[in-house]
C-alpha cells in the first residue's frame, strides 16, 4: 500500500500485545524523509516492537503500515531500500569484519568490495585489519552493525540503540555520521535512552509511554 509523497511510511492505527501484555494501542505515526527523528520511551515500551512493525518484521494485531512505493518491491513485503538495526546481526565468529560484510553483500549483490571498504572505514573500522569478528569489541561489532545498514546506500535508516557500546569519541563519531546521512538526503529513525542524544540529532520527537505515542518535539 502506497504511503503518500510526503512520507516515507506510515501507521494508522496500530496496536500489539503479547500474552495478553498491551505494548501499544491506536498508535498513528509518520516517517518523514530526509529528517533525522527519534522515539523514546522506557525499557519495556515497545519501541524494539513498533520498529519492526514500521519494517514489516512483526504484524500489529490491529491497524496497518504504509510504506510509500519507492521502497517497495512488488515480489517483497519488507521495504528494499531500509537500512536496519533492530536484533544485532549474528556475525560469523570466525570471519572478518570485511568477510561478514561481504556475505551479507552476497545476498542481493548490489554491492561489491569497494563499497564495503568505504562503509567500515565510514564507521572506523579497517577492512583490510584480520581480527576476527569474535575478538571484536562491543563497540566495534556496534560499528560494523551500522556499516551493513548502510552499505548498499539505503536510502532509509531504522537503528535500535545505534550508540550502545560507543565511547564518548565514537558517539560523536557516529552522531556526526548520522547528520551526514540527513545531509544527504536519507532518512534515519533511532532510538535512544541518552537524552543527550535525542537533544543532538533529531529533528522531530516522539515518546512511546504507557501504551500511547505522542509526538514531543
Amino acid at each position: 500500500m502506497s504511503a503518500t509523497s510526503t512520507t516515507v511510511a506510515s501507521l494508522r492505527g496500530v496496536s500489539k500485545a503479547f500474552k495478553h501484555h498491551v505494548l501499544f494501542t491506536d498508535v498513528d505515526y509518520d516517517l518523514e524523509p530526509g529528517r533525522i527523528q527519534a522515539l523514546q520511551g522506557p525499557n519495556g515500551s515497545g519501541k524494539s516492537v513498533l520498529l519492526k512493525i514500521l519494517c514489516g518484521f512483526v504484524k500489529p494485531d490491529t491497524g496497518h503500515v504504509v510504506i510509500d512505493d519507492a521502497y517497495l518491491d512488488a515480489r517483497r513485503t519488507f521495504p528494499q531500500d531500509f537500512g536496519v538495526i533492530i536484533d544485532r546481526p549474528g556475525y560469523v565468529g570466525g570471519l572478518t569484519g570485511y568477510q561478514n560484510l561481504q556475505r551479507l553483500a552476497e545476498i542481493r549483490g548490489a554491492v561489491g568490495r569497494p563499497e564495503i571498504e568505504a562503509a567500515m572505514r565510514r564507521v572506523g573500522l579497517d577492512p583490510v585489519a584480520k581480527q576476527r569478528a569474535r575478538n571484536y569489541s562491543l563497540g566495534m561489532k556496534q560499528r560494523l552493525a551500522l556499516a551493513q545498514a548502510f552499505m548498499e546506500d539505503q536510502r532509509v535508516l531504522v537503528l535500535d540503540e545505534p550508540f550502545n557500546a560507543l565511547d564518548a569519541n565514537g558517539v560523536d563519531e557516529v552522531r556526526n555520521l548520522l547528520r551526514e546521512f540527513r545531509d544527504e538526503g536519507r532518512t534515519v529513525l533511532f532510538t535512544s535512552h541518552n537524552a543527550e542524544d535525542v537533544d543532538a540529532l533529531a529533528d522531530i520527537v516522539h515518546r512511546l509511554n504507557g501504551g500511547t505515542l505522542e509526538r514531543v518535539r
